[in-house]
């Protein structure tokens, strides 16, 4: 197939979106940085996750500002980034799942071994994929078929099929199932537990404080799956059109949404983890705009001693991690 196209007002929308992604990836590992009573064990996931988000927005941003036409050694070296800190961020977030899974619906205890091994996993496995793939040359031009200007698999390797699903795609179609799955099982559980709990909670004095909290975390198990899915799915579809040589991977449309859909995942994440989430948003808007941080901190202290007040104590790690969870 000839390459496709990428026009200048497509690379300019891609390029605010690497840019977007960037800034939210960075205030993700900002508000972690800044306020250390907040960094629960899943928000600390969500660093990792920020951190190779951050990396990936900068290296679609260098890739797509190039506009390469050729395999060049900082092709292969935007190439090589790109493939390790997109393949990291899929570890990442299904790691996430993975947790919130296994303290939640499991309620089995997590320590540093269990962290240890999503380092290994989220790390260590998109590095030796990224170091293998560059060893053996099969990072290069891809003429825009299954990217939006920067460098991925060259297509002109025998064997690119194989290395695009061992450098990205084969996690992608992982994450679409596993994803899913897991957060639907972590809802149900959630909810079978609160209707047990509804059996000898005297209703009319607690739920109405109780309520918000799981509100909160249901709409994130329902949206973290959907938006991963609707942010990835286009890329996956260009994809597969290539590998049916059809003449609709160049559809100007699908690659906008490709471009956005790759490098737009730390901007959602930022969205989704500060700017919905009351705790965090509170604590930004008081230090850039008011100042007033302490008669804040003392209404959010009120507020999380009312809900302590209306809820049992929180004896069980698997009750500690939901209510980390909602708070996310």
């Amino acid at each position: 197939m000839p390459p496709t196209e990428v026009y200048p007002s497509e690379r300019v929308i891609v390029l605010v979106s690497c840019v977007l992604s960037f800034l939210g990836s960075s205030l993700l590992v900002f508000t972690h940085a800044l306020w250390p009573e907040l960094r629960t064990r899943p928000r600390q996931l969500l660093l990792y996750l920020s951190l190779a988000d951050l990396l990936s927005a900068a290296s679609y941003f260098y890739g797509v500002l190039q506009d390469f036409n050729a395999t060049s050694w900082d092709c292969v070296l935007q190439g090589a980034l790109s493939t390790f800190s997109n393949t990291s961020s899929f570890f990442w977030t299904m790691a996430i799942a993975f947790y919130l899974y296994i303290t939640i619906v499991r309620g089995a205890p997590t320590g540093t071994g269990l962290l240890c091994f999503f380092h290994v996993m989220s790390w260590g496995v998109p590095f030796a994929i990224t170091v293998a793939a560059v060893a053996l040359k099969k990072i290069g031009y891809d003429a825009s078929n299954v990217s939006v200007g920067w460098c991925w698999v060259n297509l002109q390797v025998t064997d690119r099929v194989l290395w695009m699903l061992l450098t990205g795609k084969l996690w992608e179609l992982l994450a679409y199932v596993i994803l899913p799955v897991l957060y639907i099982l972590i809802k149900k559980h959630i909810n079978r537990a609160h209707a047990a709990l509804s059996e000898y909670r005297p209703i009319l004095a607690r739920a109405p404080a109780f309520q918000p909290r799981t509100s909160i975390a249901d709409k994130k198990l329902i949206l973290i799956p959907l938006i991963f899915i609707f942010l990835r799915i286009w890329s996956t579809i260009r994809f597969i059109l290539t590998l049916c040589s059809s003449p609709a991977v160049q559809n100007p449309v699908l690659v906008v949404l490709h471009g956005i859909g790759n490098t737009f995942q730390g901007g959602a994440n930022c969205i989704m983890f500060v700017l919905c989430t009351r705790v965090i948003r509170t604590r930004l808007l008081s230090s850039l705009c008011c100042g007033h941080y302490g008669g804040l901190r003392q209404s959010s202290q009120r507020l999380e001693g009312g809900y302590q007040d209306a809820e049992p104590p929180m004896n069980t790690q698997a009750e500690q991690t939901e209510a980390e969870f909602a708070s996310t």
